[in-house]
């Protein structure tokens, strides 16, 4: 769904210089959705997964948490991966709007595997904050949401999952070869992503509360 509203944003708006201004917030929506409708989503298993894991690290603690990490990371895939598929050879979206989808998902392809990987660690620790944050959100969680998936967009950081939609519509477009968009491109947002979001965000997190845990 961000993709999606990107890309219609994309479509309907001029050519101008501030366009990725205002296109850079559909990709809010798809955050929006799974995370106000409590759905799974891999970089938001930072806090709460990894918190009892960092209190006691013992290897029955790493073994529950490795499983779950990796379930939910197979699933997101298989959802992007079968929503690209839909998009491309389902006919449920008009050829127009699927070419403006491949349209903001191109910029990937100027990203070599260590600039995914770099740019990942921003957009893993600004998904882990709004874990943080929305506890005390109160009815606030919409901006914190927006604001903060807002940033990772405009900022160009790269979110493994988000931009797994992304990745799997250029391969299946023919645009860049499987390698590198799985090994070029989804590994190093992937670790990435577990730097800033676990190994930043959560130890930093965890240095705060860990006498109250």
């Amino acid at each position: 769904m961000s993709v999606l509203a990107e890309g219609l944003l994309h479509r309907y708006l001029p050519d101008t210089p501030w366009r990725p201004l205002v296109e850079n917030f559909g990709y809010c929506v798809g955050f929006l959705i799974v995370i106000l409708g409590r759905l799974q989503l891999f970089t938001e298993n930072t806090i709460t997964v990894i918190f009892p894991l960092l209190t006691d690290f013992s290897r029955s603690n790493l073994y529950f948490t490795m499983p779950l990490w990796c379930v939910v990371l197979f699933a997101n895939m298989c959802g992007t991966f079968a929503v690209a598929l839909l998009t491309l050879y389902g006919g449920i979206i008009q050829p127009e709007s699927v070419s403006a989808m491949l349209g903001v998902s191109h910029h990937l392809m100027d990203y070599s595997a260590s600039q995914a990987l770099l740019y990942g660690i921003p957009a893993g620790f600004l998904v882990a904050a709004i874990v943080w944050i929305m506890p005390n959100a109160e009815y606030a969680g919409f901006w914190v949401i927006v604001i903060v998936t807002y940033i990772i967009a405009l900022g160009g950081f790269t979110h493994v999952v988000a931009g797994s939609n992304e990745v799997f519509l250029l391969i299946l477009n023919g645009d860049i070869t499987v390698q590198t968009g799985v090994v070029g491109l989804l590994l190093p947002t992937l670790i990435g992503n577990i730097i800033g979001g676990t190994g930043l965000f959560a130890m930093l997190a965890h240095r705060q509360v860990r006498e109250e845990i």
